[in-house]
């Protein structure tokens, strides 16, 4: 009984007010509607940055997401936030993403900047290249500082391109690929929201394809991509 009362199994104690109604609130809205037109409603697309590329143990650094919402991207409806860390990532990290030591030692609340993040992509589905990456980040990073097990649907474009697309399937495996082919205008690449408005740009491409590679729904869309995965790691 007290589990289903208080969502925060570890962390409770630690947690200010102001998470613990952000998280409660986002725990009690409605799920998105899987029956809805797949080129309809709210999609969320997500990039992390993080100090590595062990999603394992590698920590996330940054969270950046944007709206989709009936096919049209959003750039107000956005959303970025770096996390606080106990020390820098190292030289060669910074040079990637270019979250330089200070911003990322003066960062928000880890606790803080996770529950912002639930609160600003709701129930809805998540869009991500080479979902598993991002997922597995974030959901390490809410177990952690949040106390509970995060575990939303995502849309990995990586898995539904090859599909509107067979011709490229065997030769565009990367992102920057993917851009490059259908000449989606990149003005700098790893930064979180940077790489999500790309993505979102070539989920656009995506969308109206849906129908056609057997998944009219945003529920079928998200299942596909799903079980296309499984059977390209067969």
């Amino acid at each position: 009984m007290l589990s289903s009362l208080w969502p925060f199994r570890r962390a409770r104690a630690g947690l200010s007010e102001e998470v613990t109604q952000l998280v409660r609130q986002w725990r009690g809205l409605p799920e998105y509607d899987q029956r809805r037109p797949a080129a309809s409603g709210r999609w969320v697309v997500v990039d992390v940055e993080s100090s590595g590329l062990d999603a394992v143990n590698d920590s996330l650094i940054a969270v950046g997401a944007l709206g989709v919402v009936d096919g049209a991207i959003d750039l107000a409806d956005s959303f970025e936030v770096i996390l606080r860390q106990d020390a820098p990532s190292d030289t060669g990290n910074i040079e990637v993403h270019g979250i330089g030591g200070t911003e990322q030692t003066e960062g928000e609340d880890p606790a803080l900047a996770l529950a912002a993040f639930l609160d600003f992509i709701g129930k809805d589905p998540l869009v991500a290249f080479h979902a598993p990456f991002d997922a597995t980040m974030i959901r390490r990073a809410v177990d952690r500082h949040l106390g509970f097990s995060f575990k939303r649907p995502w849309l990995d474009v990586a898995d539904i391109a090859p599909l509107a697309w067979p011709r490229y399937a065997s030769r565009l495996t990367g992102l920057d690929d993917w851009l490059e082919t259908f000449e989606i205008p990149v003005a700098f690449r790893h930064r979180a929201i940077a790489d999500c408005l790309v993505t979102a740009q070539l989920l656009l491409m995506v969308l109206p394809n849906a129908r056609g590679i057997g998944a009219a729904t945003a529920g079928e869309l998200v299942a596909l991509s799903a079980s296309n995965r499984w059977l390209s790691q067969g």
